[in-house]
């Protein structure tokens, strides 16, 4: 009887042992970020996506652990950003995913269903491009929420900037900068500081013998467009950083700038490209429309099928725009005017609301659409072309301001919660 047990129990053990060697691994955990983890499959996504990319551009890559220490980086970031959003209970429904793809595919000149073949094509799988679409909005909010009220912008700083771009004869110009930034810990140490200088004049020396920026950006920055090549897209120059703005005056195209000392490291700058803005004119409509926010009560279904009666009413003649909104809209800025928002350039609104008014001809009527205030409709009553007025040329100059210190803060804030979080990165096997 003994015997009989040690055979099974060594069969069941050599069951055990074939089982295991059948095992394949599926995926692992790569890095754990707080209350979260950063997966392997997750980094072979973005590192393919910027091959993918390169390969499309005619550009040159680093080496592949290059490639995974950015992607890394990227997705650590990412994790730390949505699990914030979780905690401030902020989320983004299905609804409103969808209402951002037809936005998107509007914006392509694509039907949905093309629009869902081309992603399939480009990325392979289209409901992992829905979910990380909806991680860009959700990370998108978190860092507009958290830095928007550490921004504030005198009258008088907008005066002395309108004042100085008049006597410079209102620099036009907006500069496609590239940016490497070779990191400084926090609190560093004379040695760690000496230590990140020569490699910040390693990469220069890189550069000045011809080296790819673009390349180099993707292998060694720490900058938060390092994937992208550190590429920063166009800016006036009273939009971009101090540091950078003063750095690149008198400088031209292709020219190298750096390395520069902040408290965040060594910067290293280049003009991609310059081009003038030469903007005299804008564009102004005059909308109005109907706002119904989804609630436990009102479905979000309900919520845009009430709205899609409203509009065949209206169409029909049966109903009064104007009065619809006095009796149902959820705005109360524009409830009692009959929903009307008067004269306003379109870029006022948030991307959904803009995109449908540039959209619509003067007494058109919009289907219902999502923005992350409710559902609406909209009706453009008329459009003009006006002249940058002295008012206009104030909000230009504030919104110069803003974007600038919203850069400034953005990097502040991604910064603080990484030194604050717990992250481990795990070796690869």
């Amino acid at each position: 009887m003994k015997l009989q047990q040690v055979i099974c129990l060594a069969f069941i053990g050599c069951l055990s042992i074939a089982s295991v060697a059948a095992e394949k691994e599926i995926d692992r955990i790569a890095a754990i970020v707080d209350n979260s983890v950063v997966l392997k499959s997750d980094i072979d996504d973005v590192v393919n996506r910027v091959k993918r990319n390169a390969q499309a551009q005619g550009q040159t890559l680093p080496s592949d652990q290059a490639l995974r220490t950015q992607a890394t980086e990227r997705l650590i970031l990412t994790s730390l950003q949505l699990q914030l959003a979780q905690r401030m209970g902020l989320q983004i429904s299905d609804a409103q995913l969808d209402d951002t793809i037809r936005n998107i595919a509007r914006g392509e000149n694509l039907s949905l269903e093309a629009f869902r073949r081309q992603v399939e094509a480009e990325e392979g799988d289209y409901e992992r491009f829905r979910e990380k679409l909806r991680e860009e909005i959700i990370t998108g909010e978190v860092v507009r929420g958290n830095v928007q009220r550490r921004i504030y912008i005198s009258p008088q700083e907008v005066d002395s900037l309108l004042r100085l771009m008049e006597e410079q004869g209102a620099v036009s110009e907006e500069y496609n900068l590239g940016h490497i930034l070779i990191a400084l810990p926090s609190q560093a140490t004379s040695e760690e500081i000496n230590d990140v200088k020569d490699r910040a004049d390693k990469v220069m020396e890189l550069l000045q013998s011809g080296s790819d920026f673009r390349r180099i950006a993707i292998a060694s920055s720490s900058g938060a467009k390092a994937l992208e090549g550190g590429e920063l897209g166009f800016m006036n120059i009273n939009e971009m950083p101090t540091l950078f703005a003063e750095s690149i005056r008198d400088k031209k195209k292709g020219d190298l700038i750096g390395p520069i000392r902040s408290g965040a490291g060594f910067h290293i700058l280049t003009i991609f490209d310059i081009r003038g803005e030469n903007v005299a004119e804008i564009q102004e409509v005059h909308s109005r429309h109907i706002l119904i926010k989804p609630s436990i009560i009102v479905s979000e279904e309900r919520a845009r099928s009430r709205l899609a009666e409203f509009v065949t009413q209206i169409r029909a003649g049966e109903a009064d725009f104007a009065a619809l909104a006095k009796a149902h809209s959820e705005d109360p800025g524009s409830k009692m005017n009959g929903g009307d928002l008067g004269w306003s350039e379109p870029q006022v609104f948030v991307p959904a609301f803009r995109d449908t008014l540039l959209r619509l001809a003067p007494n058109d009527i919009s289907e219902p659409f999502r923005t992350e205030h409710g559902w609406h409709i909209a009706q453009v009553l008329a459009k003009r072309v006006v002249d940058a007025t002295a008012d206009k040329k104030r909000e230009q100059v504030y919104r110069m301001i803003y974007n600038r210190r919203f850069n400034e803060e953005s990097a502040n804030f991604l910064k603080e919660i990484r030194d604050e979080a717990f992250i481990d990165v795990l070796p690869e096997s």
